[in-house]
C-alpha cells in the first residue's frame, strides 16, 4: 500500500447537496423551500410566531424566582472532612480553610463565596475551622470534639 492508495471507506464521505443549481439536480428552481409564502423568502426567522396569535411561550405564566443576592457556597459534611483527616490529606494541626479543603481534594471547585460546614457524619479530630458558615449541629459537633469555628468577618458583614 502506498500513500496515493489511501481512500475513505465507501459511503464515509457524502458530498453536500448544492441547492438551486438547475432543474436536473432535483433541488433546483425553488431550492427545497416549496412554493411562495414568507418561508420561501430569504431573511425569515419565525421560530415562535403563530400567525399573529399570542405565542405559547408568552401565554404561559412565568414561574420561580432568581435571588440576585444568593451566595454560591460549597457545602461539606463533617464525615467527609473526617475521612480526609484519616487519609492524611488534611492536616489536623493547621486551620481548615477553603484553600486547605481544595488542596485536600474535599472540594473539587472553589466557590465564589466560600464554604459552609454541615453536621452530617461524625468528627473525632480536634480541628480549627475558618469558613463562611456552619450549621448549628456542625458547630456543636466541632466544639464537642474540642475544635473551634471562626465565621469569616468579611462574609458575616455581608449577610
Amino acid at each position: 500500500m502506498k500513500l496515493n492508495d489511501i481512500r475513505d471507506n465507501e459511503g464515509a464521505h457524502k458530498s453536500r447537496i448544492r441547492v438551486g443549481r438547475g432543474i436536473g439536480s432535483g433541488k433546483g428552481k425553488t431550492g427545497g423551500r416549496g412554493v411562495k409564502g414568507q418561508k420561501a423568502r430569504s431573511g425569515v426567522a419565525v421560530k415562535g410566531f403563530e400567525g399573529g396569535q399570542m405565542p405559547l411561550y408568552r401565554r404561559l405564566p412565568k414561574r420561580g424566582f432568581h435571588n440576585l443576592f444568593a451566595k454560591d457556597l460549597n457545602e461539606v459534611n463533617l464525615g467527609r472532612i473526617q475521612q480526609a483527616v484519616e487519609a492524611g490529606k488534611l492536616d489536623a494541626k493547621g486551620t481548615v480553610t477553603i484553600e486547605a479543603l481544595v488542596a485536600a481534594g474535599v472540594i473539587t471547585r472553589q466557590a465564589k463565596d466560600g464554604v459552609k460546614i454541615l453536621g452530617v457524619g461524625e468528627l473525632k479530630t480536634k480541628l480549627a475551622f475558618e469558613v463562611y458558615g456552619a450549621s448549628k449541629s456542625a458547630v456543636e459537633a466541632i466544639e464537642k470534639a474540642g475544635g473551634s469555628v471562626t465565621i469569616l468577618a468579611a462574609a458575616a458583614s455581608q449577610a
